[in-house]
């Protein structure tokens, strides 16, 4: 058989990004998508027996009015909708890849012929809201350290963190706190106390439960909330047939549960999942014994009592237990000429506890086709503990070089010996209640949207934690001007005082009032498709607490977002959003360097500007999009912090300045038929400017990024499929020793470099059909691989550990390397 010329052209361009990888030769082979969805009548009423067609292939919508229709993958596609006594509803020109899953709800009239013209991307349906969605079968095969949406976030352009281990992200210059996450329009929190990332154990996003990813970096709308950064919107699927789903791999396990009644009108959705990691901790150079444990559960449940009134309920209980007791460690580090060790010895152990709850409930009424309201209310509940004793002793020494010595690699002299003990005792108790309204009514092109929300917040923190350095015998007492270190020439004879300590008890309350009203429409303007949407969000909060005066604030946040499709031969979508961003703190925004709550901390401030463009275009007969981005982000009431792992600490003080520009790109589409991949690009610079010293980088300056996701399969086994993660981001700055003056010590990490591959068989997807009697006949999904993680063994740090020459003086970064290369085992059954 000839290989069409367009196949060659793409394995050229693939040869050039990844010849390593595989020789390109491969078959075109038809693969299917999938649209879906219930169909309604003008009362909001679904209709049963509404027949749907498409090419060669139909089918009709059941009782209530669902429906599930194949069609053939990258190529156009029209589906017509037809009923007796309605009119026909025609959706042209759809484009979906394959295994996407598109939903499309139609409203069947009796008055008038709806025609309903779709663009669609290769990753979804174009949006004009500047808005990123993401297929969830992507969110379940792609290979990660840490499996589900935020290991895909972070091939995104203008998403970064350097941290496998962790599901946390910054976006634009942005930290961890500045991110939104929504689950069915419930917001969601992470534990507060979590320090490393090898202590945070599983998102709270279940991959498996997921139907709908939606991701924004920037210049998002009023109704997304407060927060400077970024959002996550994931909305959880309402099954539409009885399903089980098992995974399992040397990293844990998890199984997710679907039933649906027999009216229809009951569904449930349930998931519980493990995660253990100790695969990866032991690839580290610290040894330990590692006994951590990491559960998690979930559940979804969906009422329809009417055609017009849904109530649902979303719930979540999840346990880490992070029990660590390091052993030894040994990093060589320095240049080929003077090449250094450090080795440290350890006693003691950690044992943490992060436990957390969280009970929603939502009720949505349908007043109409054109109305659409809900009610919700959620309780989310952390305790947290961390209890440490850990006593370390280093020596930094010179390395035997000599290939011919049996010492090769041992410390020959040493340069500094010393100890540091660090104890902590730490207890928070948080209690979050929210109670949110929505609404929305669209007509003829139009809709009007407004919200409000009213939480309360309370926090009971008791922090005790304190760090001992010893030198030679002697007890380093800290830097401050009351403590006169002259030792050894005059032995201090008072109490010994921590070198770092943190005793604070904090009890706070926060009452926030905040509600949104936005109005967007889209239109024709001298036959170019235009759309605006412009609102504002308006705050007030009130904080109280023991110890400190009540503090209020009151904000209003204008944003305004404006696109146009010009009636162009070229399909070419320009995007504008300018608004204001103001995040008023959480708790760890309000607690300082010394563990005590500033009462005065004002919201932080953050304006964006942002210019984009997607281009949708044919590339060897198959859909490619090209999306570009600029912006720049204005920020002001800065409360600077700083990053160790992935603990935040703040000053809190609103005594910054700071900007953030780059631009972003990324061009996805079907690099090889049947399948999706994307390559992203990303600039960014970020630098802030306290107290008017004058601008230095901020922790979150990540300037270059370039991230690959790449699917393929085996042109005569297309069974066989490949994914592959690759990721290339410049190093951030690495903070600085302790009590360091920011301004006086600047270095930056190493370069992050990671592969993450994964190979599966599938032996059943849901497309193929076996005969009874075969033993897969009764099997929906199936399939076995493996992952290798941190393919190329790079050796990547987080962070620094600073440690003194006593013969020079000089204190030298030693890197604190993540991951090692990792091999996996896994499975995925779906029943």
């Amino acid at each position: 058989m000839n290989k069409p010329s367009s196949v060659n052209n793409a394995s050229l361009f693939r040869s050039f990004l990844l010849g390593w990888l595989f020789f390109a030769s491969f078959i075109c082979k038809a693969q299917d998508a999938i649209i879906t969805g219930i169909v309604l009548d003008e009362n909001q009423i679904p209709l049963s027996g509404v027949n749907i067609a498409s090419n060669n292939e139909g089918t009709s919508t059941d009782e209530s009015g669902y429906y599930l229709l194949r069609i053939t993958a990258e190529v156009k596609t029209t589906v017509s909708f037809t009923h007796i006594g309605h009119k026909e509803v025609v959706l042209e020109d759809l484009v979906l890849t394959t295994n996407e899953t598109f939903e499309f709800n139609p409203v069947m009239k009796t008055d008038a012929i709806q025609i309903a013209g779709v663009s669609v991307s290769p990753s979804g349906d174009k949006r004009v809201d500047g808005i990123t969605t993401i297929a969830p079968e992507i969110v379940r095969n792609i290979p990660g350290a840490n499996t589900g949406v935020e290991n895909i976030l972070k091939l995104l352009p203008g998403v970064s963190f350097n941290n496998e281990l962790s599901t946390q992200y910054n976006v634009r210059g942005g930290n961890f706190d500045e991110n939104l996450v929504y689950v069915n329009g419930i917001q969601v929190y992470r534990p507060f106390l979590v320090r490393s990332a090898q202590q945070e154990g599983l998102s709270f996003v279940n991959s498996d439960m997921v139907t709908d990813v939606s991701f924004s970096s920037g210049g998002f709308q009023a109704k997304y909330g407060d927060k400077m950064s970024s959002v996550l919107d994931i909305s959880y699927k309402e099954p539409a047939d009885f399903g089980l789903r098992v995974q399992g791999s040397l990293l844990g396990a998890s199984s997710t549960l679907e039933t649906i009644s027999k009216d229809k009108k009951w569904t449930t959705l349930t998931g519980v999942r493990y995660r253990d990691n100790s695969l990866f901790v032991n690839s580290q150079q610290t040894n330990t014994n590692f006994n951590p444990s990491f559960l998690d559960l979930q559940n979804f449940m969906t009422y329809r009592f009417s055609k017009k009134f849904h109530f649902s309920f979303l719930g979540s209980y999840a346990i880490n237990n992070y029990e660590n007791e390091p052993l030894n460690r040994q990093t060589n580090f320095g240049t080929i000429n003077e090449p250094r060790a450090l080795i440290i010895f350890y006693e003691g152990q950690e044992n943490n506890r992060y436990e957390n709850a969280l009970g929603a409930i939502k009720a949505d009424f349908f007043v109409n086709k054109n109305t659409k309201m809900d009610v919700a209310a959620s309780i989310y509940h952390t305790q947290e503990e961390e209890f440490s004793d850990i006593i370390a002793s280093y020596e930094l020494g010179d390395i035997d070089t000599n290939l011919a010595n049996p010492s090769l690699g041992e410390v020959t002299t040493s340069r500094g010996v010393g100890s540091q003990q660090s104890r902590a005792r730490n207890h928070l108790d948080a209690l979050i209640f929210n109670l949110n309204h929505q609404g929305r009514y669209q007509k003829n092109g139009n809709a009007l949207e407004w919200g409000a929300r009213f939480t309360h917040e309370d926090f009971r923190d008791q922090l005790r934690e304190a760090e001992f350095l010893d030198s030679a015998g002697f007890f380093i007492r800290p830097p401050n001007p009351e403590f006169i270190n002259n030792q050894p020439e005059e032995p201090f004879e008072g109490d010994i005082e921590p070198f770092e300590s943190v005793r604070a008890t904090n009890f706070t309350k926060t009452n926030r009032l905040a509600g949104f009203l936005q109005y967007s429409k889209q239109t024709l303007w001298r036959n170019h498709d235009v759309y605006f949407n412009i609102g504002f969000r308006l705050q007030h909060w009130i904080l109280s607490g023991d110890g400190f005066e009540r503090n209020a604030q009151t904000l209003f946040s204008p944003r305004a977002q404006f696109a146009i499709k010009p009636d162009w031969k070229s399909d070419i979508l320009f995007r504008l959003a300018i608004g204001s961003y103001q995040q008023p703190p959480l708790y760890r925004e309000l607690r300082d360097l010394t563990g005590n709550i500033n009462p005065e901390v004002r919201a932080q401030k953050s304006i964006h500007y942002v210019l984009g463009s997607e281009y949708s275009f044919n590339l060897w007969d198959r859909p490619f999009t090209l999306m570009g981005e600029a912006y720049y982000k204005d920020l002001r009431d800065v409360n600077p912090f700083t990053i160790e792992d992935v603990r935040i600490r703040y000053a809190a003080q609103n005594n910054a300045v700071a900007y953030a520009a780059g631009f972003d790109f990324r061009l996805n589409g079907a690099f090889v038929p049947g399948t999706e991949s994307w390559v992203s690009l990303g600039f960014l610079r970020t630098e802030e400017n306290i107290d008017g010293r004058g601008y230095i980088s901020r922790p979150t300056d990540q300037r270059f990024k370039l991230a690959v996701l790449f699917q393929d399969y085996v042109p005569n086994i297309p069974s066989l499929r490949m994914y592959l993660n690759l990721v290339y981001q410049t190093g951030v700055p690495g903070g600085s020793p302790s009590n360091a003056d920011p301004y006086d010590f600047q270095n930056r990490l190493r370069d992050y470099r990671r592969a993450d591959l994964g190979i599966s068989y599938i032996f059943a997807d849901g497309k193929t059909s076996h005969p009874k009697g075969h033993w897969l006949h009764k099997i929906k999904e199936l399939s076995a691989g493996f992952e290798i993680f941190n393919m190329f063994n790079n050796q990547n740090s987080i962070t620094n550990t600073f440690v003194r020459d006593i013969d020079t003086q000089q204190q030298f970064a030693v890197p604190n390397f993540l991951t090692s290369r990792v091999f996996n085992l896994k499975f995925a059954l779906r029943l």
